[in-house]
């Protein structure tokens, strides 16, 4: 039983090579002496060929008009343009179009196929780096949330960074070039950018481009020239387009399970660096080979400071306002002129002078607050009537040992007591917890515990205050005085004992 091929091959090998006639194929196989010709004439099957396109009589007429619709549709945003059905439609209403709808529907697709832009393959020169933003799902904390991904191409040597923030805004930007310009060894000397409100703010043309202020800093730290894309034209930075699919599709499939952005961005760290030992097809050497020809300008000394910087004012609650939420300060710092300098990961609060008054850690929600229960505890010396109502302290994690000092102090002293305990617990501004409670456990042996003791328990034992009793309040205690010690009487109690 021959196959189709072998058949036709085993036809023009007898007639053509051992001379067995026409006629006797014929009469052995029964096929039409047409299709015996076409065996002879081609050397395999030459399939169905059509003369010319199949026509289209009822819609040949329309085809212009559907080619001027579906270009008007290109300028509006997709969900408003006209799908093949609201063609059929428009024709049939419009046009007196009496044909059928798949007919229509094969037209819209071969007119969208074949009028799709062709683009001109580029090369890319070493030193060169592309910049976007993409969105994707990760499981934080047992939480399912979307977090905002920086990534940096290089298209030369194909090598990218990739790195997690909360969200995109001018201190990730600047974050992610911070870290990426580190992964890279070098700062690239052209870099490709979108049309950002980040980096623009106001497009005047076609390639002319109000910058601001944070993008400008930016570039004048690192002396990288930029380009921005032409509006609607992200094929520009198609390099970087392609690898933000890449990065989503392999390193955040499945869902990434962490606790915090630092665990998913040492992830992706090591993804990246580990991804840069591959090599692409029609390249020459892996990534990080391609990498050392690269054509970088040098890291300076100091990387750029990724924090955006308000001037405020701490209100009469000791909190300052920044990006829609509260940070406390020290009471101390109450009314004063504040500098927030606000990175991806915390909030500082600063002097005029550049003095650190307080550090938190950034809130990215809205309308919360950020206690420090250490900057209330001088307050609460002035008002000791605020210590169970305070909100800092409102979940202020103490030993237990503290609220058993509390009931001690206040049995023996009442109201007074309340205020030798807040003394306690403003030794946690100097000592650690740790330190304190011990101190405090010790304390609490004694029949009449006070801060002037805990605080001595607190220093630690090769200090000459360890030895030493602070009179201050106890002026009373002044004249009295302790008799030294007859060593004298000593020896003859040894003697006594019979001790040599």
């Amino acid at each position: 039983m021959y196959t189709d091929m072998e058949q036709w091959t085993e036809i023009r090998r007898r007639v053509l090579t051992e001379g067995v006639s026409k006629r006797q194929i014929l009469r052995e196989t029964g096929m039409h002496w047409t299709t015996l010709e076409k065996i002879l004439s081609h050397s395999e099957p030459p399939g169905y060929q059509k003369t010319k396109p199949r026509g289209k009589p009822k819609l040949e007429a329309h085809l212009n008009w559907i080619r001027g619709v579906l270009k008007a549709d290109k300028s509006l945003p997709k969900k408003q343009r006209h799908t093949a059905k609201r063609i059929w439609d428009r024709l049939r209403s419009e046009r007196g179009f009496d044909g059928g709808y798949t007919i229509v529907r094969e037209a819209v697709r071969e007119i969208k196929r074949t009028s799709q832009e062709v683009f001109m393959p580029l090369r890319h020169i070493p030193g060169e780096a592309q910049v976007d933003y993409f969105y994707a799902l990760v499981k934080m904390a047992g939480v399912l949330r979307k977090a905002s991904f920086f990534c940096m191409a290089l298209p030369y040597s194909d090598m990218f960074f990739v790195m997690g923030f909360e969200r995109e805004c001018t201190e990730s930007f600047w974050e992610g070039h911070n870290r990426a310009f580190k992964f890279f060894g070098g700062v690239p000397s052209r870099i490709t950018y979108d049309n950002s409100r980040i980096a623009i703010k106001m497009i005047t043309g076609c390639h002319e481009r109000v910058l601001t202020d944070g993008f400008l800093q930016l570039a004048s730290h690192y002396l990288f020239k930029h380009h921005f894309c032409t509006v609607r034209r992200a094929n520009e930075k198609g390099v970087v387009e392609g690898i933000c699919k890449y990065g989503r599709s392999n390193f955040l499939v499945p869902v990434p399970q962490v606790d915090d952005f630092a665990e998913l961005n040492q992830h992706l760290f090591e993804l990246c660096w580990n991804d840069g030992f591959r090599r692409l097809r029609g390249k020459g050497a892996v990534k990080t080979e391609l990498l050392k020809d690269e054509v970088f300008l040098p890291l300076p000394e100091a990387s750029f400071d990724a924090c955006r910087k308000e001037s405020t004012r701490a209100n009469s609650l000791s909190l300052v306002r920044f990006d829609d939420n509260d940070y406390s300060v020290p009471v101390s710092y109450a009314h004063h002129e504040l500098i927030v300098k606000g990175y991806v990961d915390r909030v500082k609060l600063c002097l005029r002078d550049g003095t650190e008054v307080a550090s938190h850690t950034r809130i990215w929600g809205k309308e919360s607050v950020s206690y420090q229960p250490l900057h209330y505890l001088p307050l609460l010396e002035r008002k000791p009537g605020a210590l169970d109502y305070a909100e800092p302290l409102f979940g202020f994690q103490i030993p237990r040992c503290f609220d058993r000092l509390r009931q001690k102090l206040e049995r023996q002293k009442g109201h007074e007591g309340t205020k030798d305990y807040i003394q306690v617990l403003r030794l946690i501004e100097s000592f650690s917890m740790k330190r304190v409670a011990k101190a405090v456990e010790k304390a609490l042996d004694l029949p009449c515990p006070s801060p002037e003791i805990v605080k001595m328990y607190c220093l630690p034992e090769e200090l000459p205050e360890a030895a030493s009793f602070c009179l201050d309040g106890r002026e009373r205690l002044s004249g009295v005085k302790v008799a030294p010690p007859e060593i004298e009487g000593y020896g003859d109690l040894l003697d006594e004992e019979g001790v040599a």
